[in-house]
C-alpha cells in the first residue's frame, strides 16, 4: 500500500512541475513578444529614413540623366519611383503584420 502512495505522489509531483514549467514558458514567450514589438517602431522609422536618403539620391540621379538628355531617363525614373514605393509599402505591411 505504501508503494502505491509513493507512486501516486510521484505522479502528482511530476504533473505539478510540468504545469509550472508551462506557465514560465508562457511568460517567457510573452516577454519575447513584447521585446520584438518594441523594436518595430524604431525599425520602421529607420526604414523610412533609409527610403528618404535613397529617394534623394535617386532623384538626383534622375535629374542628372534628364539634364544630360539621356534617352533612358524614363526607365531610371520608373525604377526609382518603384523602389521608393516598395520600401514604404514593405515597412507598412511588415509593421501591420507583426503588430
Amino acid at each position: 500500500m505504501t508503494l502505491k502512495k509513493y507512486f501516486v505522489s510521484a505522479v502528482f509531483l511530476t504533473t505539478a512541475s510540468c504545469a509550472f514549467a508551462q506557465g514560465n514558458g508562457l511568460a517567457g514567450i510573452s516577454e519575447a513578444t513584447n521585446m520584438v514589438t518594441s523594436y518595430f517602431e524604431p525599425a520602421t522609422k529607420l526604414i523610412y529614413a533609409i527610403g528618404a536618403v535613397v529617394g534623394l539620391i535617386g532623384g538626383v540621379k534622375v535629374y542628372g540623366k534628364f539634364a544630360s538628355g539621356d534617352p533612358d531617363t524614363s526607365k531610371t525614373a520608373a525604377s526609382w519611383f518603384g523602389a521608393c514605393i516598395f520600401l514604404i509599402v514593405a515597412a507598412t505591411i511588415l509593421r501591420s503584420f507583426f503588430l
